[in-house]
């Protein structure tokens, strides 16, 4: 089987797919600040990284893939304080997923699996309340792997499972192997660490970045990064997006 990127496609080619056996995988990021140094399509870069990852290495697997558009609009309220932020309803994020999968179940697609990099707690709800509502609305099955829980967090190396990974060397790397043009290296080498836990901060009730302690948008530490490291995040990345689309097949 191969893969294929739906905007690419016509629609005669598209109708002549084997879609009962072919997977959709919908990259899903947002537009936020990411540190002085990275740029606001962060998220997106690296779920459209995981969602390729992943389909090569079902590919390989003889399984059918469709990657889709990726979703770059979604609720983004820890950055929202962050010129270039935009941000929506966790409702409308729900809604639009459900809608997706309502259409690709209309057109026997097998599988919706979703390929997120964004990790704000209002997103996070909203895509697990679009996996329940598909499923009780008896639509295709929704796939969403949940990077900040196991067993996929401790995948991901020490910065990310520490929580002090918003464009800190985490996602620095992945930019840097992805799109390394887009990276302000000369910013991110003078940045020093910043070792303040995003998730122990929204577990103590925090709502912004400012208020958990990035007042630049950035947790962690982006001078720490390297393509090599982005090499293996990415693998990481798609392995999960591989094993959790297998696991529903």
């Amino acid at each position: 089987m191969q893969v294929y990127e739906l905007a690419q496609l016509t629609w005669e080619e598209v109708r002549d797919l084997d879609r009962a056996h072919t997977v959709a995988v919908l990259p899903v990021g947002a537009i936020e600040a990411h540190g002085p140094h990275l740029p606001l399509d962060t998220d997106v870069v690296i779920a459209t990284t995981m969602a390729r990852s992943g389909a090569q290495r079902l590919g390989t697997r003889g399984k059918g893939v469709l990657i889709l558009p990726s979703l770059a609009y979604t609720a983004a309220e820890f950055g929202a304080g962050f010129a270039g932020t935009l941000s929506v309803s966790a409702v409308t994020v729900t809604a639009l997923i459900v809608d997706i999968a309502r259409s690709l179940t209309d057109q026997r697609f097998q599988l919706l699996a979703i390929a997120n990099a964004h990790l704000d707690p209002e997103h996070l709800t909203a895509l697990n309340e679009a996996v329940k509502l598909a499923r009780a609305d008896r639509l295709l099955p929704v796939v969403f792997p949940d990077l900040t829980r196991k067993p996929w967090a401790s995948r991901l190396g020490e910065e990310f499972k520490s929580g002090a990974c918003h464009a800190g060397q985490f996602e620095t790397s992945i930019v840097l192997h992805e799109r390394v043009d887009a990276v302000r290296d000369e910013v991110r080498q003078s940045l020093a660490p910043n070792p303040q836990s995003l998730s122990h901060a929204i577990r103590e009730g925090k709502h912004t970045f400012a208020e958990a302690g990035g007042p630049r948008a950035y947790f962690g530490d982006p001078a720490a990064a390297s393509v090599d490291e982005g090499a293996t995040l990415v693998d990481a990345l798609g392995a999960i997006l591989e094993e959790a689309v297998l696991a529903a097949l």
